[in-house]
C-alpha cells in the first residue's frame, strides 16, 4: 500500500467518553450510481484524499465513541469492490457489515436498517457521499435523541444563510420569505432504531417516498429537532465538489 497523502493524515482520530456508550449504529448510504457525477463507478468509489470517498464517513463513524457498529449500504454489484478495494484499506475499530442498496435511496436506508444488530437502541443514517462529517457533529446528533425523551429524531442541519425566493412555474417571484426560519438539513440523522424502522415500514406499505429520513418520522407525528453543524459537511454530488472536499480534508491536515 502506498503511503498516505497529506489529506489523508486528517483521518479522524478515536474519541473517548461517551455519554451513553457504544448505543449506536451507523448506516452508511452509498447506493448511488455516479449518474450525476459522471464516473460510472459511483462516487463512493472515487479518490478523495488518498481514499475512497465513502471511507471518510466510514471512518468518522467508526471513531464516534458512541458508535458500536457500521452498516454500510452499496450496490449489490459494488460489494466485493467495498470489501476489497474501501475497507480492507481502513483500520476500523468496530465490524463493519455491507447490505445491498435498493432502487431508490428510501429502500437502500430500509436495507441497511434491517442489518442493524438489534443490540443497538439509536441509528444514526449518513450519506455517504457526505465525506467531511465531523465527530462532534455526529455526537451531538445522537446525544439530542439519546437525552431527550420528548425528541424523536434529530438532523444535522446548517442554517440557511442565502437569500429564498418562492417561484412559480413561469420564473416569476411570488415572495422572498424570512430566511431565518430555513435551515439546510445534512446528514447524519439520529433516530431511536424501533421509532425509524416503524416510520419506514409505514412508507412502503402506505407507497410514500420522503426526501430524507426524518420527513418519515415528522408524517407520523413524530417530534424531529435540527442540532446546527457546520456548513462544509457538504454532500459531494458533481465534479466540482470534490476540489471543495479536498480543500478542506487538506486544511484540517495542515491544522494538526
Amino acid at each position: 500500500m502506498s503511503a498516505p497523502t497529506a489529506c489523508a493524515c486528517a483521518a479522524p482520530q478515536r474519541v473517548e467518553n461517551a455519554t451513553g456508550g457504544e448505543d449506536t449504529c451507523a448506516v452508511i448510504v452509498a447506493g448511488g450510481s455516479g449518474e450525476r457525477f459522471g464516473d460510472p463507478r459511483g462516487k463512493q468509489f472515487v479518490e478523495l484524499g488518498g481514499l475512497p470517498l465513502v471511507a471518510w464517513s466510514i471512518l468518522a463513524f467508526d471513531r464516534a465513541p458512541s458508535v458500536g457498529h457500521v452498516v454500510v449500504v452499496c450496490p449489490q454489484g459494488c460489494v466485493s469492490e467495498m470489501r476489497e478495494d474501501v475497507l480492507a484499506r481502513l483500520e476500523t475499530c468496530h465490524e463493519v457489515t455491507i447490505a445491498a442498496a435498493g432502487p431508490t435511496r428510501q429502500d437502500s436506508v430500509f436495507s441497511g436498517l434491517m442489518a442493524v444488530p438489534e443490540q443497538y437502541a439509536y441509528v444514526a443514517i449518513h450519506d455517504g457521499a457526505r465525506p467531511l462529517v465531523e465527530i462532534g457533529s455526529i455526537e451531538a446528533c445522537v446525544a439530542a435523541v439519546r437525552e431527550n425523551a420528548e425528541v424523536d429524531g434529530a438532523i444535522c442541519a446548517s442554517r440557511s444563510i442565502d437569500t429564498l425566493k418562492v417561484v412559480d412555474q413561469d420564473g416569476r417571484i411570488a415572495s422572498t420569505p424570512d430566511r431565518s426560519c430555513f435551515w439546510c438539513a445534512q446528514t447524519p440523522q439520529t433516530f431511536g432504531r424501533s421509532t425509524i424502522l416503524q416510520a419506514h415500514e409505514a412508507a412502503l406499505l402506505e407507497g410514500f417516498v420522503g426526501t430524507d429520513d426524518a420527513s418519515l418520522v415528522e408524517r407520523r407525528g413524530g417530534t424531529v429537532i435540527v442540532v446546527e453543524s457546520p456548513r462544509d459537511n457538504i454532500k459531494v454530488t458533481v465534479p466540482e465538489d470534490l476540489a471543495i472536499a479536498e480543500g478542506t480534508l487538506r486544511n484540517r491536515a495542515g491544522a494538526r
